[in-house]
């Protein structure tokens, strides 16, 4: 019996594109990373790849948007409009660190794009809506716990957000060098649980007036 030709489902195709080409810049960067090698992940002919996002930088910087809108999508789930100024602010330091341990490969991207100046996120029409929601979400939190007394006056929404990223990210992308250094395991669970209580504490202590935390 003759085989049925298969069906080509173009977006299936594109997601299994991607997702070859984010394992890959993750392991490898822009600069290391290999077409026929994202080809033989995906499955398919490099022609394909070609065809449906162009040349290596084009997927890159796809691949950026991609994993950018994800997690913006997933902060934004939170819902920290509708909570408590500190328990918001709370939740979202936790997010922040929970996300960057379950998506390693967000890091090394984001790593990688600022070994070249951030140029894609630059030429990027995609990412700039959705950052502005981010800060934007930020400025009305703090504003809320300015009107509940919770939080201090003039607190600079954009500082507080990299200090946020920060104490979170510094220490899981200096994580093999961090145990030499100070000679300790860091990411034991106890020492996980041990940091992220830690970059709470930092966190509200910025924020919070006296006596609220």
């Amino acid at each position: 019996m003759a085989r049925k030709p298969q069906t080509r489902n173009p977006e299936q195709t594109k997601a299994r594109i991607l997702k070859a080409a984010r394992d890959e810049f993750a392991l490898k960067g822009l600069g290391g990373a290999r077409v026929d090698v994202i080809s033989r992940r995906a499955g398919i002919q490099k022609r394909m790849m070609y065809h449906y996002f162009g040349n290596k930088e084009a997927l890159f910087q796809i691949v950026i948007e991609h994993e950018y809108t994800r997690f913006r999508e997933a902060e934004a789930a939170l819902e920290i409009e509708r909570q408590d100024p500190v328990e918001a602010l709370k939740k979202l330091v936790a997010f922040t660190w929970d996300y960057y341990i379950a998506h390693p490969e967000f890091i090394t991207l984001v790593n990688s794009e600022n070994l070249h100046k951030a140029r894609h996120l630059k030429a990027s029409s995609v990412l700039r809506p959705v950052n502005e929601t981010f800060v934007d979400r930020m400025r009305a939190l703090l504003k809320r716990g300015e009107a509940s007394g919770q939080f201090r006056k003039g607190v600079d929404a954009v500082q507080l957000l990299i200090t946020l990223s920060g104490v979170n990210y510094h220490y899981l992308t200096n994580q093999f060098t961090g145990e030499i250094v100070y000679g300790r395991k860091l990411m034991t669970k106890a020492a996980r649980d041990e940091r992220l209580a830690f970059n709470i504490e930092t966190i509200l202590r910025l924020v919070c007036k006296e006596g609220v935390m």
